[in-house]
């Protein structure tokens, strides 16, 4: 049963790609979810939605686990307690607002992220020519996401100014432009604290973002001597060290 499992996970077969990419779409939609039931009240319909997600991702988190072989290593991860914090705040009994606070650990399942991009990292052409991009946004977006979850599950009780998670969204992204308007602000000591980790890390992230988007664009080919992996589109020579390049053309990297 193990090594069926392990098939599925890490073979080779056209059976074992199709189910690979059919946990991808379920981690996309799971995210979208994630983000797009944020900004919705609770009901009994979406009450359903969180177990039976919480129930796939247990079931995929035990099957990973039962198949690795270096369990304890995994426990290391971010992902991996990305995935427990999601299937905590899934699955727990969340009545009412007393331990609604559980809700802000699925954001946290925003770190899936990653390992879908470690996926189409090895897939597609698309994503090696323009990894930077796509990895630079994928760090502001988890980050805009995660702090926002973080502000209106801390804030919404005790301040009228956070009242929906469009309101924490509106706070975070001018806490992270800098922008300051003023007309939301964070109450209390931890209120301040955050604001502080969203500027100081959000405008990291953004400017990050700016510089990728600004700089001429670079091909990912590790050279042979120096091991430099980026180079300009149409580099003859390694800058490093010198060495003559034989970057494949484009769509065959």
């Amino acid at each position: 049963m193990i090594e069926r499992v392990r098939a599925l996970y890490e073979g080779n077969s056209h059976t074992a790609y199709r189910f690979r990419y059919g946990l991808l779409i379920f981690d996309v939609t799971t995210i979208l979810f994630i983000v797009v039931s944020s900004f919705l009240p609770r009901f009994a319909a979406m009450e359903w939605l969180d177990t039976m997600i919480g129930l796939v991702i247990l079931a995929d988190f035990s099957a990973r686990f039962a198949i690795s072989r270096t369990p304890w290593r995994d426990l290391a991860r971010p992902s991996t307690w990305a995935d427990v914090a999601a299937i905590v705040s899934f699955l727990a009994p969340i009545v009412g607002e007393g331990i609604g606070f559980l809700r802000i650990l699925r954001t946290v399942r925003l770190l899936r992220t990653y390992q879908l991009l470690s996926r189409l990292r090895a897939d597609s052409n698309f994503f090696r020519r323009n990894e930077d991009l796509i990895v630079a946004s994928v760090n502001l977006g988890v980050f805009i996401f995660v702090m926002t979850g973080f502000v209106y599950e801390t804030q919404h009780r005790s301040n009228p100014a956070i009242g929906n998670y469009i309101d924490a969204l509106y706070f975070t992204v001018a806490a992270l432009t800098t922008t300051g308007f003023g007309d939301v602000t964070l109450s209390g000591t931890v209120g301040r604290l955050v604001s502080v980790v969203i500027m100081i890390f959000g405008v990291t992230l953004f400017l990050r973002l700016v510089q990728v988007l600004l700089r001429p664009p670079k091909i990912r080919f590790p050279c042979p001597v120096c091991g430099l992996r980026l180079h300009d589109r149409d580099a003859i020579h390694c800058k490093a060290c010198g060495t003559i390049l034989s970057i494949p053309d484009e769509g065959q990297v």
